[in-house]
């Protein structure tokens, strides 16, 4: 049986592994014209080009011509592209590589994976372009404004014993933030809140009901108005910092989503979000051995705002 998780039929390229689409089983007619339809954002001439240059393979390692039949049921593998990506002019740092794992240190603005007009300038390519590995795959992500430590599964077969950390929640995260100071809110304190989407489908935000997020907080220094403050995540919500901090009247400092939406232009690095994944921390589960990383990054002091 075929593993869609395993496709030989074509190479990475350029740190990107194939993209697949599987055909339904109800179609006819060529498969140009399905794939013009069903992947509008690639224009029917790109898909033409991409194919005269046997570069849509099915899963048999045959390569698609422009006459091919729709083929019901079957997965066909293609690269991505992306035109006009924008350069992010920071560099990310390998802290530790073995043959299981490898943890980088993320600089702001830089993602973790592919997504949306992000595909070379990503964590996880930059990596797999740099250092050639292939099964490379983060273990946990970090958001693009966030920097910091993420760790990197390097294959396969150990893979699930490291993601089982996270699903556990045996690692111990710890974050270092800078935000308002406020003498009415007092440190430390454990915040519990439920989380869910919001209407903005990129936004999170906190509603009535029980509890599905929790972060232990405290205080590190405080200059004046602003202070820097140390944030444990015990559950991972997405943006679960972010909201946290904004629920309490305590927005992140560079935060260009909460309390309000509040994107920089693209290509203006002069605001970064005051987050750092400061330090992760775990018994390895291949190894046995008790891990501690830290980060070499730091935020901006407290004087500067």
């Amino acid at each position: 049986m075929h593993n869609s998780n395993d496709p030989r039929v074509l190479p990475m390229r350029n740190g990107i592994a194939p993209s697949c689409i599987v055909l339904p089983m109800e179609g006819e007619g060529r498969l140009l014209d399905f794939l013009a339809t069903r992947l509008p954002a690639v224009s029917r001439d790109a898909w033409l080009a991409r194919i005269e240059a046997s570069d849509v393979v099915d899963e048999f390692g045959v390569a698609a011509t422009p006459d091919s039949a729709f083929a019901p049921g079957v997965r066909f593998y293609y690269y991505r592209e992306l035109q006009g990506e924008a350069d992010i002019p920071f560099h990310e740092e390998v802290l530790y590589q073995d043959d299981h794992l490898l943890v980088a240190d993320k600089p702001h603005f830089l993602p973790v994976v592919p997504s949306g007009r992000y595909l070379q300038h990503t964590l996880l390519v930059r990596l797999k372009n740099r250092l050639g590995l292939r099964d490379l795959s983060p273990i946990h992500r970090i958001d693009r404004d966030t920097a910091g430590l993420v760790m990197f599964s390097v294959q396969r077969e150990t893979r699930g014993k490291y993601q089982s950390l996270f699903r556990d929640r045996t690692v111990f995260k710890e974050y270092e933030a800078v935000a308002p100071w406020r003498a009415d809110v007092p440190f430390p304190r454990e915040h519990h809140s439920r989380m869910e989407e919001s209407a903005q489908f990129f936004r999170m935000h906190e509603v009535p009901g029980e509890p599905n997020s929790h972060t232990h907080m405290e205080l590190i220094e405080r200059q004046g108005a602003f202070a820097r403050y140390r944030l444990k995540p015990v559950t991972g919500k997405r943006h679960q910092l972010r909201v946290h901090m904004a629920a309490l009247g305590l927005p992140l400092m560079g935060d260009p989503l909460y309390p309000e939406v509040n994107d920089p232009e693209e290509g203006d690095y002069s605001n970064p979000l005051q987050l750092l994944a400061r330090s992760l921390e775990f018994v390895d589960p291949v190894t046995g051995e008790k891990r501690r990383f830290e980060s070499q990054r730091r935020l901006r002091p407290l004087s500067d705002f």
